[in-house]
């Protein structure tokens, strides 16, 4: 029979502890995984990926895969397109990381189109368009 020993306890720290360095560990590896990416991104030689923004990365709590998401500039591509062609570079995204970072195991990357800019800016319109409502209303209620 086999014992496995959680990690905190072969390391000689606290439960709590281990979670912060696990924590951190995997802040740094985003922060450093989406400097990596932007220039990692102008090494692919598909066109679809060259006018692409990486917006956010995260990372599964064990660091298997990191969700990447990005928006489109530029208009040349479309959405779907410029996902198609992220799809396509995963696999050389993820070596170069490897290798870049000294890491035995790359984190598979897995792109997602991020729709938080484009609801910003509808909200945006939305609440320009209600106070313009608004003021144009009390213009109205003003006695001359």
């Amino acid at each position: 029979v086999e014992v496995h020993e959680r990690p905190d306890r072969i390391l000689g720290i606290g439960h709590r502890r281990a979670q912060l360095l696990a924590l951190l560990h995997r802040e740094r590896l985003e922060d450093v995984l989406d400097d990596l990416l932007g220039q990692i991104r102008r090494e692919v030689r598909d066109p679809r990926v060259g006018a692409v923004t990486i917006t956010a990365v995260s990372a599964l709590q064990d660091m298997s895969a990191v969700r990447v998401l990005f928006v489109p500039f530029g208009g040349a591509h479309s959405t779907e397109e410029v996902l198609a062609g992220l799809t396509r570079a995963a696999g050389f995204l993820r070596g170069e990381v490897g290798r870049r970072l000294g890491l035995r195991h790359a984190p598979k990357l897995e792109f997602e189109f991020d729709a938080s800019i484009e609801r910003a800016d509808r909200l945006t319109h939305l609440i320009d368009t209600a106070v313009r409502k608004d003021q144009s209303s009390h213009k109205d209620d003003e006695p001359a």
